[in-house]
């Protein structure tokens, strides 16, 4: 449990920090309205809201499949994706076939996809 509470912790740091190197946004609870457009809001939605049904590993591909290194709005939508993942405890995730460590590497591979993979490393370590 205290293992858990400190991973969590470090995950939600990491997207913090990320969001305020990347755009300036300093916010103890990142959310949804950080997102400026409208379609990327209301993707974020849908996949919070399959994700919040049990739907993850759906949800994550479908992420997945928005992500661009291009569009600094898909990094938004990744953070805030794993950010709330890693709100749900661990009985949720196992129950519907998910894991802390698949919140955490999801994460790194976001963070090395859009160039952050260093920040992941101060964060997380090598622990994955």
């Amino acid at each position: 449990m205290v293992e858990e509470d400190y991973i969590m912790r470090l995950i939600r740091e990491m997207v913090r920090t990320i969001l305020k190197l990347a755009f300036g946004i300093d916010t103890p609870s990142p959310a949804t309205e950080i997102i400026a457009d409208e379609e990327t809001r209301n993707a974020l939605d849908a996949l919070l809201d399959m994700a919040d049904k049990g739907h993850i590993n759906e949800a994550e591909n479908m992420l997945w499949d928005r992500l661009s290194p291009e569009d600094k709005e898909s990094l938004k939508l990744a953070l805030l994706f794993y950010d709330r993942l890693n709100e749900k405890s661990d009985e949720f995730l196992e129950a519907h076939d998910f894991s802390r460590e698949e919140v955490e590497q999801g994460l790194r591979s976001v963070a090395a996809r859009y160039g952050y993979d260093g920040m992941a490393d101060v964060f997380l370590g090598n622990r994955v």
